[in-house]
């Protein structure tokens, strides 16, 4: 059995660019008065830089302006200038350091200081910092029951940080029954996707992946994992999956911009191998962060 990490980590070295400047160090950007911080109206996204790449960088830096527009937010930074100040930040870490790349936007001001923003007041900041690639050592997981909201209920169409509140308690829950992650299911019982990351299983030589169906983030991750395995041959399918599949499944794995590819080894009380699809999927990733050149067009 995995241990759950229950160390919670201190801030490791930072550079964020914040009206107008680079300042180090753990910034405060959000006043007590604040609409992000009190309401949260954040929205952000997340790249890679190690081994001296940042893959799909574009597509992330993309995706940020896409979620601010779906908050109701005016994404007030063009792309060109996003990668103008990740070039920047970056220059200012080692060329092979481990680095988590966010673009923030937030409401700073209510109409009449209550919950309805005004998208006039968007404000931006992105902020890189040190971030180790977790090993993939493998994991634990189980169902979590909480579930997953639908647009009616939540942005669900936007990286919100109001998300991530419900995917916290999922996996504090979990980590107090001894599992590292845990499966959510939508509104009708599907499985949707784990708590911080996009899910799949393999069955019988085939990789099997929930269908997006509006109740979770068709991460960029993902997207690239599925083109990579079905360019070198291997048969992907999107559809509705339950929770039983996973529990039956020959191999369980990750994909998501932290730890990019990653494998479960238990589901339950049931032991799991990092099985050839898994690690088909995560070669192939690597090779595609080092030679973009190599992934399908």
């Amino acid at each position: 059995m995995n241990a759950v990490n229950t160390t919670p980590s201190a801030p490791t070295r930072t550079w964020s660019f914040f009206e107008g400047a680079w300042r180090e160090g753990n910034q405060p950007i959000l006043g007590v008065r604040s609409h992000g911080a009190w309401l949260g109206s954040v929205v952000f996204d997340g790249a890679r830089a190690f081994e001296g790449v940042t893959p799909d960088l574009d597509k992330h830096l993309a995706r940020v302006n896409w979620s601010a527009a779906n908050m109701s937010l005016d994404p007030v930074v063009t792309l060109e200038r996003w990668r103008e100040l990740v070039a920047e930040g970056l220059s200012r870490f080692a060329p092979d350091a481990q680095l988590y790349i966010r673009p923030m936007y937030w409401a700073e001001q209510g109409y009449g200081g209550g919950v309805r923003f005004d998208p006039a007041s968007t404000n931006w900041c992105l902020s890189i910092y040190e971030a180790p690639m977790p090993a993939p050592r493998g994991g634990a997981v189980t169902l979590s029951p909480f579930r997953r909201p639908t647009l009616e209920m939540a942005p669900v169409n936007a990286k919100a940080s109001c998300h991530y509140a419900n995917g916290a308690r999922a996996l504090i829950e979990a980590a107090g029954r001894g599992f590292d992650n845990c499966l959510m299911l939508d509104a009708l019982g599907n499985v949707a996707e784990f708590a911080n990351s996009n899910a799949f299983m393999a069955k019988d030589g085939v990789v099997f992946t929930p269908a997006p169906n509006g109740t979770f983030l068709d991460g960029v991750t993902r997207q690239r994992v599925i083109g990579l395995l079905r360019a070198a041959g291997v048969t992907v399918v999107e559809t509705l999956l339950s929770y039983r599949d996973f529990a039956t499944a020959d191999e369980i794995f990750s994909t998501g911009n932290f730890q990019k590819v990653a494998p479960m080894t238990r589901i339950d009380e049931r032991a799991l191998q990092a099985g050839p699809l898994y690690q088909t999927a995560r070669a192939l990733y690597w090779r595609f962060a080092h030679d973009p050149e190599s992934a399908p067009r």
